[in-house]
């Protein structure tokens, strides 16, 4: 009985890419995969492939509304869950070292690694290889827990009221705070996972809004007290985060070595 589920929610205009990071996924024999898509893409032969283990209509409310759907979708021994983008890939063995840390630690309910940027053509870009102590930052300072590669219990997802759908870019952000508020939060030092850095991705051709609305949550969580001096450290904070992205983009862009 399967207990790892990942949904990969796509519009199908990526296929040669969705087939690479459902490829990633199913390394792994005990997960099930969720596809979460539009009607008007025939999604049949990724089935008759074994590449997916179930398809559900996206219900048209925006991104986190159609991982929510997914999960819920999913059949009821799934215990483990996360979700990939079409165009990203999981790390050989990545689900059998966060499946196997959540089974052992039971009072663990998430578990996060390493996560390498790559640009269109999988060429290594960058290497997230932030600590245990990106948890406690991401209340005051950016995000550097990375949503690919990591794994949490479907029942505190649950419990949490799944992802916040008024959000477009920065909701798994948000949700990684409110579980972080009641539960242990683990790094595994192990890269999980590659992110692919383009201007197709949500997170890269919006990034000004990205970073605006990783501001607004940071400061929905803030106490009342502390919320009227937090442009203290906001204004640095989203300078250097949007720094971070124009550096990231900057090596994305550069031309490919040849090889002599």
């Amino acid at each position: 009985m399967k207990r790892v589920g990942i949904v990969v929610p796509t519009l199908g205009v990526r296929l040669l890419l969705l087939s690479k990071c459902l490829k990633s996924i199913r390394q792994f024999e005990g997960v099930h995969i969720c596809l979460v898509g539009p009607s008007d893409v025939d999604f049949s032969d990724l089935l008759t492939r074994g590449l997916v283990d179930q398809v559900v209509l996206d219900p048209g409310l925006g991104l986190a509304g159609a991982i929510n759907f997914g999960i819920l979708k999913m059949p009821e021994s799934i215990k483990f869950v996360n979700w990939l983008g079409d165009d990203d890939v999981l790390s050989p063995k990545s689900l059998e070292a966060t499946s196997s840390f959540l089974a052992l630690n039971q009072d663990v309910a998430m578990v996060f690694g390493g996560c390498d940027y790559i640009d269109g053509d999988s060429r290594l870009i960058w290497s997230n290889k932030s600590g245990q102590w990106a948890v406690p930052l991401m209340r005051v300072g950016p995000c550097l827990v990375p949503q690919p590669g990591s794994l949490f219990r479907r029942n505190v997802f649950e419990e949490l009221g799944g992802l916040n759908t008024s959000f477009k870019w920065a909701f798994d952000y948000e949700f990684f705070i409110r579980l972080s508020r009641k539960y242990e939060i683990r790094y595994l030092p192990k890269t999980l996972a590659s992110f692919r850095w383009h201007s197709d991705s949500l997170s890269v051709g919006g990034r000004k809004g990205s970073v605006a609305e990783a501001s607004k949550v940071r400061k929905m969580h803030l106490s009342k007290k502390i919320r009227p001096v937090s442009f203290l450290w906001e204004i640095p904070v989203k300078v250097a985060t949007e720094y971070a992205g124009y550096f990231v983009s900057r090596n994305a862009a550069k031309p490919k070595r040849r090889n002599r």
